[in-house]
């Protein structure tokens, strides 16, 4: 009788270990499917709100809270007009000045809205003319604007332009001399107003209290016209994008910048960027004390600037970029974006000693020498700045012919505003971005203490790994923004080459990677992505080779696989700090325990065909070729070329 009742225990004990197990993997797939519905939901309330015209080129920020919008479609055709009291002092200063004609789209507006002492944030695409929208209403005012930006190559650039302009304009930093700051700040309170311009740190209004003083009475004689915050987006927590080394303050320092508007209430600020998301802008408008800003938003795309990934073949992609700059972009002027100041130093040495006259830039040189570089290439003394993000922001230089990262960026809005740096005469101009396995992880390990450092990374991988759809659709869903893919003209390689790859079943091969990583983990071992790939591809160490299921597929195949399952959840991050390095390992993801269902399957889509060095040479010279092209007034699709190839499933060996 005992045993009766022992077995029934064990039997009933073994059930209920089945049935929540069964439990736990049903919990999985419901929060699985409340996640997906969560972001479709959001996702059409978007598209509903578009559709309906909520959401217009003019934005109201603030509540969301469903009310009459406080800046409408009228409201902003009014101010596009140029019936206002200093119309003609602006577009006079417009031609004589700036040696414009006309407005390009919002800058017009935004400039009135300026003039009339409203509160604005204006987004607007890299390139687009951000700029003139506070520099030619300070022309036109009163004393002076006060410009706060991030970068001394900002500063620095906008200060050479101005004096090319003959714009009087000045700036206090760190790097400004006792003689140079005396005359600053007695001229903030001169009424004849020696300087149309002031550009600031955060920094320096942080900690000078002289500066602050002299602001204060320059508030009381009406003499500080506006504040203009450029690179806005930094005062966020969800917008700060730059690392230590790269920047001039602390990144606390946008977060005090809140003083301004309380100490002059009466002065309208204007902040401006080309990256910010919408809970980016709520956030600045707290943090600014801003009460009801206007928000102007630009459409994104810039129908100039081709997008393309390639795959790295290899760590070193050098010789692929020379190749490019040497047969594409001869004599022609460009960016080369890198991860680091070594690699920055590194990869301009390369350049060189493949007869290519690059330079590097980084935070840590000299500001003279920087400053120097800087003016090398804009005078195309040299072709090439190898640089790192230190270089970027506000740099006008409008026939930049291609943007090339070395290095994937950190997030999906650093690349848009780094890739941005291109065609600015609205000329053609390529955006290549050289997508490696290894640099996921070293960039990870960079951005993991920031607070969605690892998300804005994987929504960049995501954007790399990305085959079937058009790259300007992956920008626009991430900011916010509606998007008919047949608007791309095929000016990115997806859309460019058509239906190039082949739905692929998974499932089997991530089991057997899955279980890579689990074994290890009972071994109490820890493996990193690159270790985990070679152990898969039978190269691990001699005594795992018996117990592990050798793969057949290729290196870029694995990598693939491998990283479509980190982005999916099968996998997650590991990290481990020690006083020098960070290091990133794989472990099991929540969903990896969904894999040991039958009926539970992946998949996944990937490129056709890897292209050798040749193919690409040849698809470059016709995306060149169909660039062009396109800039001469042939940018619609033509929809008898377009070939439907039908995407074939397929179950890799």
């Amino acid at each position: 009788m005992a045993n009766k009742v022992l077995l029934f225990s064990d039997d009933a004990q073994a059930e209920l270990d089945s049935v929540e197990a069964e439990l736990e993997m049903v919990e999985l797939q419901i929060s699985e499917l409340l996640e997906k519905q969560t972001k479709l939901n959001s996702r059409k309330n978007k598209l509903l709100q578009t559709l309906e015209g909520a959401c217009s080129s003019a934005q109201p920020s603030g509540s969301s809270k469903p009310r009459k919008p406080s800046f409408s479609k009228q409201d902003l055709q009014h101010y596009e007009e140029s019936d206002f009291s200093w119309s003609e002092e602006v577009q006079a200063k417009l031609c004589s000045v700036f040696q414009l004609s006309k407005f390009r789209p919002l800058q017009q507006a935004a400039i009135n809205l300026s003039m009339s002492g409203k509160d604005l944030f204006l987004v607007m695409p890299t390139g687009r003319g951000k700029s003139l929208c506070y520099q030619l209403p300070a022309l036109c005012s009163k004393g002076f604007t006060l410009v706060i930006a991030p970068l001394v190559s900002l500063m620095e650039d906008q200060l050479m332009y101005l004096k090319s302009v003959n714009v009087p304009a000045v700036t206090l930093n760190a790097s400004s001399t006792k003689e140079d700051s005396k005359q600053v700040l007695a001229g903030m309170i001169d009424k004849n107003s020696p300087f149309k311009l002031l550009y600031v740190t955060p920094e320096k209004i942080a900690k000078s209290k002289l500066l602050m003083s002299k602001l204060e009475k320059a508030y009381n004689m009406d003499l500080l016209a506006r504040i203009a915050v450029d690179e806005v987006h930094c005062c966020s927590q969800w917008g700060h994008d730059f690392r230590p080394g790269e920047i001039l303050y602390h990144p606390d320092y946008y977060k005090l910048l809140g003083i301004l508007k309380r100490q002059f209430p009466k002065v309208p600020l204007v902040g401006l960027t080309a990256t910010a998301t919408s809970n980016v802008l709520k956030d600045c408008q707290k943090i600014l004390c801003v009460q009801e800003p206007i928000t102007l938003t630009a459409p994104f795309n810039r129908p100039n600037l081709y997008y393309e990934v390639r795959f790295k073949d290899n760590e070193d992609c050098v010789e692929q970029i020379s190749q490019l700059i040497r047969e594409r972009y001869k004599n022609q002027s460009g960016i080369v974006y890198v991860f680091s100041q070594k690699d920055a130093e590194a990869v301009a040495t390369d350049l060189q000693k493949r007869n290519i006259l690059a330079q590097p830039y980084h935070a840590n040189m000299e500001p003279s020498d920087k400053s120097l570089v800087h003016q090398r290439w804009s005078s195309k003394k040299i072709q090439v700045v190898v640089a790192t993000v230190a270089f970027g922001m506000g740099i006008d230089k409008a026939d930049v012919r291609f943007v090339i990262h070395h290095t994937i960026s950190k997030s999906i809005e650093n690349y848009y505003q780094e890739s941005g740096r291109a065609g600015r005469d609205d000329g053609s101009a390529d955006c290549i971005v050289f997508f490696g396995f290894a640099d996921i992880f070293r960039v990870s390990t960079m951005v993991v203490m920031e607070n969605t450092g690892q998300q804005k990374l994987q929504n960049m991988v995501a954007y790399c790994q990305n085959v079937d759809r058009c790259r300007r659709a992956m920008m626009a869903i991430h900011f916010d923004e509606v998007w008919n893919d047949d608007e791309c003209n095929q000016m990115c390689d997806v859309c460019r080459h058509g239906n190039d790859y082949i739905t692929m079943d998974i499932t089997k091969h991530a089991r057997d990677v899955v279980t890579i990583v689990e074994m290890a983990s009972s071994m109490d071992e820890k493996l990193t992505p690159l270790k985990v790939c070679d152990a898969w591809l039978g190269k691990g160490p001699a005594k795992h080779r018996k117990t592990i299921k050798v793969t057949s597929l290729s290196r870029l195949e694995v990598e693939s696989i491998i990283i479509h399952l980190l982005l999916h959840g099968y996998f997650s991050e590991d990290f481990s700090f020690t006083p020098y390095t960070t290091h990133f390992y794989l472990k099991l993801g929540r969903k990896a325990a969904l894999l040991k269902k039958d009926n539970h399957s992946i998949t996944m889509k990937m490129r056709r065909r890897v292209m050798s060095h040749a193919t690409v040479k040849k698809v470059s010279e016709s995306a060149g070729e169909k660039s062009s092209a396109k800039l001469e007034g042939k940018r619609a699709a033509d929809s008898d070329n377009k070939k439907s190839v039908a995407k074939k499933v397929k179950t890799l060996p």
